[in-house]
């Protein structure tokens, strides 16, 4: 069978600082996953002040631990010299560095194969943080 390419563009409501689930949404998005048997899936954001992340789904507290360690690694009141956009805007940008721009993940019989205890991760470092732009894109076989 000939490879299939699929590619769609899907925006995120605002959200506010932090690592927020959207998995669902993701899903959501593409119902012809299910008419791949085989692929790959690359969510790309389209900013500079998120990023994107696969970890763990099941325990609330395992976001909050990422926010906080993120938060110790790249602080607020670190002397930056970019600091036009605000306080929250330069610690964003080596947090979104840290973490990534993208994630891939395998399709298998029509679903993504996520682990058990994956989820797929929108990190928004900035304080009020606007709509976000993500690119898919699905490589594979139907």
């Amino acid at each position: 069978m000939p490879d299939q390419w699929l590619q769609k563009q899907i925006t995120l409501g605002p959200r506010s600082r932090g690592c927020h689930l959207i998995t669902g949404e993701i899903e959501n998005a593409l119902p012809e996953l299910a008419t791949f048997s085989v692929g790959q899936l690359q969510v790309y954001i389209q900013h500079t002040s998120a990023s994107l992340t696969i970890n763990e789904n099941a325990d609330r507290d395992v976001r909050q631990d990422l926010e906080s360690s993120l938060s110790a690694i790249a602080p607020e009141d670190f002397p930056y010299v970019h600091t036009l956009e605000g306080p929250d805007d330069m610690p964003a940008h080596v947090k979104a560095s840290l973490m990534g721009s993208s994630v891939m993940i395998p399709i298998g019989a029509g679903r993504l194969l996520l682990g058990t205890w994956q989820g797929i991760y929108l990190c928004e470092h900035r304080n009020r943080g606007g709509s976000r732009s993500l690119v898919l894109t699905v490589w594979g076989q139907a």
